[in-house]
């Protein structure tokens, strides 16, 4: 059983753009396809062990020059999907919109991933992460007691909401191509993938007795005696038992209910003293043999030394750093492993003769 991915075959042309295009074209280089990256002359070079940059090739063109923009429109005609994150327009004034392959390549896959979509009264306006989870509704639903609406650490309208949906419109216009030998435009915007994440805050907020994911004093992070931190998770009644029983704080007849929201203060300041007691590490031991949703708070490169994720290798090795391995898994076409992200132009005389582009 060869590694070579499930998408082996499909080609692939990603037009150099922003984080959540270029993490599509990372997950489609993942599964096997043959993805080239187009950059501009001088464009800065992702480095060798970017997640984002790696498993496929580079040709650069300007894109501002005639012969540039023939040179990308023969690979396009020749790929199965194009990639694009640019701002709404931008391909239709270089020539290198939808229309312009509806005759010479009708099969083409044609995925784009922006803001607020292309279509709409805020498609060019600008905004980042923050700006569509806020307006989606999450910021919202992710405040403290206190009413502080903080932003997640990871970007998530923009890989979730954006570079995920991309590629989830992706593959299935390629099923449906498959039936009828016939290519559309996919218009992945990450306010919509932001909203398409919120469905089950809205369930929360329908039903007041669910607890939230920001204010339960068992559901949280706690800092340890030695600074670093653990997170827990113990929503069930049996797993809020065993966090009890190993914190030593089953028998307390002081305790707050758990259901009592109003003492929710005090309970996460009795679990939060119990903590403070041992080092994070001397937690995690104790609760990896113990039941109770609760792990230690790792850092990246702790991550890849766990041995929970190194026994099924969550990580792996490109250019001397560790990155996050192809996924999903597969049991009868393999992902590749992983190749350094290329520098641009490194494929530029290679690409055009490998897929058939006329000099």
């Amino acid at each position: 059983m060869s590694p070579m991915g499930p998408l082996k075959g499909v080609r692939v042309v990603e037009l150099a753009s922003g984080a959540p295009c270029a993490f599509a074209a990372t997950l489609l280089a993942d599964l096997g396809a043959d993805v080239v990256r187009v950059d501009r002359p001088g464009a800065g070079t992702f480095g060798p062990a970017d997640p984002l940059g790696r498993s496929r090739r580079s040709v650069t063109a300007d894109l501002k020059d005639p012969d540039g923009v023939r040179r990308v429109r023969a690979l396009v005609e020749r790929a199965d999907v194009l990639l694009e994150g640019l701002r709404p327009g931008a391909c239709e004034r270089l020539g290198l919109g939808p229309e312009a392959f509806a005759e010479a390549n009708p099969g083409l896959v044609y995925a784009r991933v922006s803001g607020w979509g292309q279509t709409g009264p805020w498609a060019r306006r600008p905004g980042h992460d923050i700006s569509f989870l806020a307006l989606a509704g999450l910021l919202d639903a992710d405040a403290d007691a206190a009413g502080s609406a903080a932003p997640p650490s990871t970007y998530l309208s923009t890989f979730a909401g954006g570079g995920l949906l991309q590629v989830l419109g992706v593959l299935a216009a390629l099923h449906e191509r498959s039936r009828s030998g016939r290519g559309q435009v996919v218009d992945a915007a990450m306010v919509d993938g932001a909203a398409l994440l919120e469905v089950m805050v809205r369930q929360w907020r329908e039903n007041p007795g669910n607890v939230t994911v920001t204010d339960a004093p068992f559901y949280t992070t706690y800092p340890c005696q030695d600074g670093r931190y653990v997170a827990v998770g113990a929503i069930e009644g049996r797993f809020y038992d065993v966090l009890l029983a190993q914190l030593g704080l089953d028998g307390d007849a002081g305790l707050p209910d758990r259901d009592d929201r109003a003492a929710w203060p005090l309970l996460r300041d009795r679990i939060g003293q119990a903590f403070a007691a041992r080092p994070r590490d001397y937690w995690a031991k104790v609760f990896a043999e113990h039941e109770a949703c609760v792990v230690p708070v790792l850092g990246p490169e702790e991550a890849a030394e766990h041995p929970a994720l190194r026994d099924r290798a969550t990580f792996t090795e490109v250019a001397g750093r560790p990155q996050p391995s192809p996924a999903p898994r597969f049991s009868r076409t393999p992902s590749p492993a992983p190749r350094p992200a290329p520098r641009p132009g490194d494929d530029t005389a290679l690409v055009p003769d490998d897929w058939g582009v006329p000099a």
